[in-house]
């Protein structure tokens, strides 16, 4: 166990690790760092109590239990003016010179310290390794030369400087003290795969950042290998393809881990994704489709936010609405089927078949206007639905249970049109409201009723908001066939659109934006001739 001084108040403090045969610390545990740095940072901390009586104490339960014969030195803090890291005899000597030239009795809380740590044998090393990191801390790491040489490219160049007596370098402001200690102990190990099986994700970003600036090969490896059989959890696959990239900018292989995120295919292909929304569309469990729909649709709004998307939203939207064109061709010809004279002579299975396949391409349509509506492309598909002439004339022939459907999708047209989020032509507008108001109209009181997520009060503001886009003739035209049947069928079955109403009304009646202009003036001169007025 290791021990823990402060100079000039002594903080003894147990740090654990693990000593090899050959007398060296093997993968240090980062409770040693931890309690370390926890142990420095109360020290600068002001203090109500004396630390010398808590010194005294933690000193008198070291003496209790007597060293292991396989103990390393023991660590040691240096004073503020220390500039290395001393022996473990000569340190009392300097601080009893320092203390002389210290003023007398100084505010203990108010002198800055140092941490010093040594791991290691000093008895069978042959070279010595200082690491200064940062607020004053030091590790003082008793190593051997050729075993770091033989690991690391960077030691093998530092080490072999002609030098007198046994090596000793200094590592200045070093990043990651502790992950530096840990690295080079793993120089000694024969297993490394074994000492990294227990480590996190992030710490092994942090040793293989370490290990690659020390040029420890086999390090890097074994945290690749690592990071390639590890599940990533959460934020850790981003930050692990951010560190594995740099290395690959190295000129590292690191292909093995990339595989993971990315294929030998630079852009997916359109027939993966097209596959995709074939399966969503065609799947035959409800609750399995609908969760399915909401994953998808939630996934291709984040692809919408990412930059360089536009390459790909040309050919994304194309397979879109293909699969549109194929959805509105199944939802016509199940119109058709039912709307046939003998629908009711079939047996009450096929009957329900036909039903299901009417809402599950309804349901489609809907789930792919809505995608559209995201990727502000919805454009088109008002104008296909518009032009459905043959299916709005069905509309009429097939019970009110079944096609309400198709009118679920006209609501939702209008919604969108009233919120901006769509912006068809003139001209669609016009053939919209022509070719599918009076069927919506006619569902309207089942779909108040019998629609859970029919909300009467969007889907009016945006019949109005919708028809107040039209020239005010065609405005006038609309809203006296709107008045003329909502003064028959009334409040619940008919929308609501008196503040429709209201606003074309202020604008023939009471504010006309445009108005003949007015006639020249004319003033009358004292001679009795007329001239226009200036």
């Amino acid at each position: 166990m290791e021990e823990i001084r402060v100079q000039g108040q002594t903080r003894i403090r147990n740090v654990p690790i693990a000593v090899t045969p050959e007398g060296f610390w093997c993968c240090p545990s980062p409770v040693a760092f931890q309690k370390t740095l926890k142990a420095h940072n109360s020290v600068n901390k002001p203090k109500t109590s004396s630390p010398l009586s808590k010194a005294a104490t933690s000193k008198k339960q070291t003496e209790k239990k007597p060293p292991s014969p396989l103990e390393p030195s023991r660590p040691q803090l240096a004073a503020e003016d220390s500039r290395t890291i001393q022996e473990m005899t000569g340190i009392v000597n300097t601080a009893a010179v320092a203390s002389e030239r210290v003023p007398p009795k100084p505010k203990i809380e108010n002198v800055p310290k140092k941490v010093a740590i040594e791991f290691g044998e000093p008895g069978t090393s042959d070279a010595k390794v200082v690491l200064l990191g940062k607020q004053g801390f030091c590790v003082k790491l008793s190593v051997h030369r050729n075993v770091l040489m033989e690991n690391s490219s960077f030691f093998a160049k530092k080490l072999s400087e002609p030098t007198s007596g046994s090596p000793h370098l200094e590592l200045e402001d070093c990043e990651d003290v502790e992950i530096c200690v840990e690295t080079v102990g793993l120089m000694y190990c024969k297993e490394m795969k074994q000492r990294l099986i227990k480590q996190s994700v992030p710490r092994v970003l942090r040793i293989l950042k370490v290990a690659q600036q020390f040029g420890f090969n086999a390090c890097v490896q074994s945290c690749l290998a690592y990071l390639e059989a590890v599940p990533w959890v959460g934020e850790e696959e981003e930050k692990v393809v951010a560190s594995v990239l740099r290395l690959q900018d190295e000129g590292v292989q690191v292909t093995p881990v990339l595989k993971r995120v990315a294929s030998g295919i630079v852009n997916p292909p359109k027939d993966t994704l097209s596959h995709i929304m074939e399966l969503v569309l065609k799947g035959n469990e409800e609750k399995g489709r609908r969760e399915m729909k909401s994953v998808v649709l939630k996934l291709l709004k984040e692809n919408n936010n990412l930059p360089g998307h536009e390459n790909s939203a040309a050919l994304c939207n194309d397979m879109i609405y293909s699969s549109c064109r194929s959805c509105l061709d199944s939802l016509l010809s199940v119109f058709r089927i039912a709307a046939e004279p003998d629908f009711g002579d079939k047996t009450a299975g096929d009957r329900d078949q036909v039903i299901k396949e009417i809402a599950l391409a309804a349901d489609n349509l809907s789930w792919l206007l809505d995608i559209l509506t995201d990727k502000q492309d919805a454009e088109k598909f008002a104008d296909i639905w518009a032009n459905q002439q043959e299916m709005a004339t069905l509309h009429s022939k097939l019970p009110i249970t079944t096609r309400h459907h198709a009118s679920c999708i006209t609501a939702r047209i209008f919604v969108g049109i009233g919120r901006g989020q769509l912006l068809p032509s003139k001209e669609t507008r016009q053939l919209l409201l022509h070719t599918w108001l009076e069927p919506l109209i006619h569902d309207y009181s089942w779909l108040q009723h019998g629609c859970r997520l029919f909300d009467r009060k969007v889907v009016e503001e945006g019949i109005g908001r919708t028809i107040l886009t039209l020239p005010l003739e065609d405005q006038q035209r609309i809203m006296l066939s709107w008045l003329g049947s909502f003064l028959k069928a009334g409040d619940n079955n008919c929308p609501n659109l008196q503040k429709a109403f209201e606003v074309w009304w202020r604008r023939t009646f009471v504010r006309p934006y445009v108005e003949p202009p007015p006639p020249p003036q004319i003033d009358h001169q004292l001679d009795g001739s007329f001239t226009s007025g200036r």
